[in-house]
């Protein structure tokens, strides 16, 4: 079996990208197409099931959900009802979760598991554009409440085995920014604002394509520091930018390739590694 694939993608806002808005078009174009590409769905290069890590899941030990059929937790408000109307009834994975909680025992973690917990719009809106036939596991992820750079990416190299076995890994949030008292106020269009936006960007980018796991990981830990950071995720709002910092990690050695997307008048960047 090929070694799976890693994918950091940006699942945009709300459940906005699976109700066809005109402001994640090129999201949606890119969710529909490159990804299931990148991870070989249709193909005999199909994973065996995707570990999805979501921003919208946070708690003081990693916890992985292991319910056989997951329900949908619409979490998010004020949307048409359409919203909440959405299914994805692609199964859950026991087996798979607890090849997740056992190779996350053995890194030194403490996992914890959680049959009940319904995928969050982290999991289902992007799976609903990147696999809508929905025949691959799925199984979810929490970020961790430490918001530690170095323990994410520690997940993700514990993780990193179980592409061998054709699980591939997808993490789900809005890596190259997420502030939405910029995103909706008039600062969005600040030349200056953007200016450092587009630094934190570069930087993000040039980072998460260092080959080198080690230097990598060590390289993300400083992110805080980095030019125009607090205005990309501000302070106690890093979680969209977690689940790359796990997928960085599980990419192992080699450089991450990535796109763009405009999204919601931003640019919105997603990594992935083959």
């Amino acid at each position: 079996m090929a070694r799976a694939p890693v994918v950091a993608v940006c699942h945009g806002g709300g459940p906005l990208p699976a109700l066809g808005d005109p402001s994640h078009k090129e999201l949606i174009k890119s969710m529909s197409e490159r990804v299931p590409a990148i991870l070989g769905l249709g193909t005999s290069k199909a994973p065996r099931a995707i570990v999805l890590i979501t921003a919208h899941w946070s708690e003081p030990k990693p916890t992985i959900s292991n319910g056989e059929t997951p329900k949908l937790l619409y979490d998010y408000a004020g949307m048409p009802k359409e919203a909440y109307q959405l299914k994805y009834e692609a199964p859950g994975s026991p087996e798979v979760a607890r090849e997740v909680y056992d190779v996350l025992a053995k890194a030194g973690f403490h996992p914890d598991v959680d049959a009940r917990r319904g995928w969050d719009h982290g999991v289902f809106v992007p799976m609903l554009l990147i696999n809508p036939t929905r025949d691959v596991p799925i199984v979810q992820l929490s970020i961790l409440a430490s918001a530690s750079p170095a323990q994410h990416f520690a997940m993700g190299l514990a993780l990193s085995s179980l592409r061998d076995s054709g699980v591939a890994i997808i993490g789900s949030g809005m890596p190259t920014f997420h502030n939405l008292r910029i995103l909706f106020s008039s600062a969005a269009n600040d030349p200056k604002l953007k200016a450092r936006i587009k630094k934190w960007s570069d930087k993000l980018s040039s980072t998460i394509q260092i080959k080198d796991p080690e230097d990598r990981g060590k390289q993300l830990e400083s992110w805080r520091d980095w030019v125009g950071a607090n205005e990309a995720h501000p302070a106690g709002g890093e979680e969209h930018l977690l689940p790359l910092f796990v997928c960085a990690g599980a990419a192992g050695e080699g450089s991450a390739e990535f796109f763009a997307d405009s999204v919601m008048g931003t640019k919105q960047y997603s990594y992935y590694w083959t």
